[in-house]
């Protein structure tokens, strides 16, 4: 038996608001004592890990982010804001790859522009990406993952001409002339081109996300979920090789009903949704996003008769119900626009929910949400969550100022009546979709939730802030209902002993400091598992094959 005793610490337990403890016990990777060091004898204190006054807080989870997606982009430029903020500067940075000069087959890829900031005033082009390269394919995709712009080079190998039909749901960018000008409009449209670019072999892919662990570990998260683990091939078995790897922090994979449909999946085992990488659920698109009005809504975006997309049909949701019913996971909905959202509610609502203590339908990314709309959740005969964001407000302000009226911006993203009347909700960070460098920084999204003011210092609405206790809880205690993740979240007997030690007090911070806290120190199931500044500390990679 391990056994350590851990004292001397300001530690959140997670359980509540004010749970504060500042002594607890670790046997064999689990907790089995939290209290006060005052109830533990002189020969546990002796022998004790001295946490030396130091915050503690539970291991975060990131409930909505995407590893897979990560791996993918490994050889991307990075082109997110604060780095890059006008086109010139994007063209710069597509200019710096590695593959420029390489040969005609050779791709330059980016990820990450938000033309919301650039002082062109637009976005890029297919004969702006030609002045990076008219020889070689340049694909670029923008910072919420959904669109995507290429140039000439790109689209020919993609084998689309201004003749080819938009596809469902999505559409190809054209010029006043009808002809391609290398936009690529949401889900659809982008992945026709992309599949185009050459994919790493799996055991490539398992290496990928198996140097993710560092990534996660620095910034304290101990488990994720995985809202499209099929953008690449078998995710299960991929992310199980990098388990296997390194990759330590527990990984709850949702499927995208696409891949399900195509791929002819079968039904799922118990060992499929077993495990620290398992199954847990589908992933669909009802629509798109508020930063490209794609996002459907019901009113038209200001100064237009345009309502965003509808991106799902209703038979393709209701047969993803089915499916997931029987093979016990959850469904998640992106649903951004108010439309989108009550379209899932007027399908689903009336349902029988299959999962148990956990939501059977989680719908993420949920943007506008009235008081009305979560009256209507909470008395549905379906178990609904709803997963949020304060990054998405701060790091896109401009474009929610641009494309929400002022009734719309008023019920954007609000969090605090989220917290106080759904009883399952949380926060997450849809790293790296997200137009910010550093999106699953948690801090950053805690003084966004707690300050409610973007990146600019725009006013987010000071009525839908949060508590410092309360946006933490949205990333431990709360967020631990969300998503079938085993036992984390918690600093609590019969819990899994990950746990995060913090350079400073972030209850006692001043709030404007809250994104300038680090992870000293990351535990796994009792053991460290990251020491800040100890690159010798880090997890080897091992033989995939092992």
């Amino acid at each position: 038996m391990n056994e350590r005793v851990f004292v001397n610490g300001k530690i959140f337990t997670g359980r509540g608001e004010s749970d504060f403890a500042s002594a607890f016990r670790v046997t064999d990777g689990m907790f089995t004592w939290v209290g006060s060091q005052s109830d533990l004898s002189r020969e546990d204190t002796a022998a004790a890990v001295d946490l030396r006054g130091r915050t503690v807080l539970p291991g975060f989870l990131d409930v909505h982010t995407h590893p897979a997606f990560m791996a993918t982009i490994v050889d991307a430029v990075m082109c997110l804001p604060p780095e890059v903020t006008s086109l010139a500067g994007l063209l710069d940075q597509l200019r710096s790859h590695r593959n420029l000069g390489q040969g005609p087959t050779s791709w330059i890829e980016g990820f990450g522009y938000d033309e919301s900031k650039y002082p062109e005033g637009r976005g890029p082009t297919a004969a702006d990406l030609d002045l990076v390269s008219v020889t070689q394919p340049v694909f670029v995709q923008r910072c919420d993952g959904h669109s995507a712009v290429c140039n000439h080079r790109a689209l020919a190998l993609a084998g689309i001409s201004n003749d080819t039909p938009d596809p469902v749901g999505a559409s190809y960018g054209r010029d006043e002339y009808g002809r391609l000008n290398g936009l690529l409009i949401e889900t659809n449209a982008t992945d026709t081109v992309a599949s185009a670019i050459p994919t790493p072999d799996k055991a490539s892919q398992a290496r990928n996300l198996a140097r993710l662990n560092q990534h996660f570990l620095e910034r304290g998260i101990v488990a994720v979920a995985d809202l499209l683990a099929t953008m690449i091939p078998e995710p299960l078995r991929t992310f199980r090789a990098a388990e296997r790897l390194g990759l330590q922090a527990q990984c709850a994979l949702y499927y995208g009903w696409s891949s399900i449909v195509r791929d002819s999946i079968p039904d799922l085992t118990e060992a499929d949704r077993s495990g620290r990488v398992k199954i847990a659920g589908l992933k669909l698109f009802m629509d798109g996003a508020y930063s490209n009005r794609t996002a459907w809504t019901e009113d038209a975006y200001p100064g237009t008769g345009d309502h965003g997309m509808h991106t799902l049909a209703d038979a393709d949701l209701v047969a993803a119900v089915a499916w997931a019913r029987r093979n016990r996971v959850q469904v998640a909905v992106h649903a951004m626009g108010d439309r989108a959202l009550n379209q899932v509610l007027d399908l689903l609502g009336d349902q029988e929910p299959w999962m148990g203590a956990l939501p059977s339908i989680r719908l993420d990314h949920a943007t506008l949400f009235s008081a009305a709309m979560i009256e209507r959740l909470n008395a549905a005969r379906m178990s609904f969550a709803v997963v949020s964001h304060s990054i998405f407000l701060f790091a896109e302000y401009d474009s929610y100022e641009r494309n929400l009226s002022p009734a719309q911006f008023e019920i954007a993203y609000p969090i605090r009546s989220f917290y106080q009347d759904l009883p399952f909700t949380a926060l997450a960070s849809d790293s790296p979709a997200t137009a910010w460098a550093d999106a699953d920084n948690v801090f950053v999204s805690i003084k966004a939730a707690v300050l409610r003011r973007a990146y600019n210092g725009g006013d987010m609405g000071s009525a839908e802030a949060v508590t410092v206790p309360q946006a933490v809880l949205l990333y431990t205690g709360r967020a631990r209902q969300v998503a079938p993740l085993d036992r984390v979240g918690l600093i609590d007997k019969g819990c899994e002993a990950s746990f995060v030690v913090l350079d400073r007090d972030l209850f006692g911070l001043p709030a404007e400091e809250i994104d300038q806290v680090e992870v000293s120190e990351t535990w796994l199931r009792g053991e460290r598992a990251y020491l800040r500044g100890d690159r010798a500390g880090r997890v080897a990679l091992a033989d995939p094959s092992s």
